[in-house]
């Protein structure tokens, strides 16, 4: 058993590569392998948002407070509030973030593929962002 204390893991900021915007990310847990499965604490300033990304095996967002948007590819864009639970299949792109006035932070649980939970591609451009 082990047990990630409150506070004993540092914050760290979203890079700019992946990012637009100011992004907090608060590691929560990634356990040694054979396991594969990684979450993090997420919060976006107003306006802030991803890259367009995919993950290997899919993501889970589970929303806890504010209010953000999510898009996948070739979808609209698509508001979420608390409580909302947002699944993107394996290897769909999409973004996610916070609205242009209000904050979101929601907690990303996605597993690891070869070390990696991720695949970075372009930023979303502004034109895009906006609704």
């Amino acid at each position: 058993m082990e047990i990630k204390r409150s506070g004993s893991q540092p914050s760290g900021k979203g890079s700019a590569d992946y990012f637009t915007g100011t992004v907090r990310i608060d590691p929560l847990f990634s356990p040694p392998d054979p396991a594969r499965v990684a979450m993090a604490l997420v919060t976006f300033e107003p306006g802030a948002r991803t890259a367009w990304h995919t993950h290997p095996f899919g993501q889970t967002l589970i929303v806890t407070a504010g209010c953000g948007w999510v898009q996948r590819d070739g979808g609209p864009v698509e508001e979420i509030h608390p409580g909302d639970v947002v699944w993107f299949p394996p290897q769909e792109k999409h973004w996610h973030g916070a609205t242009a006035t209000t904050a979101m932070s929601h907690i990303a649980v996605q597993e690891k593929l070869n070390g990696s939970p991720v695949t970075w591609l372009e930023q979303v451009a502004d034109a895009d962002y906006r609704r």
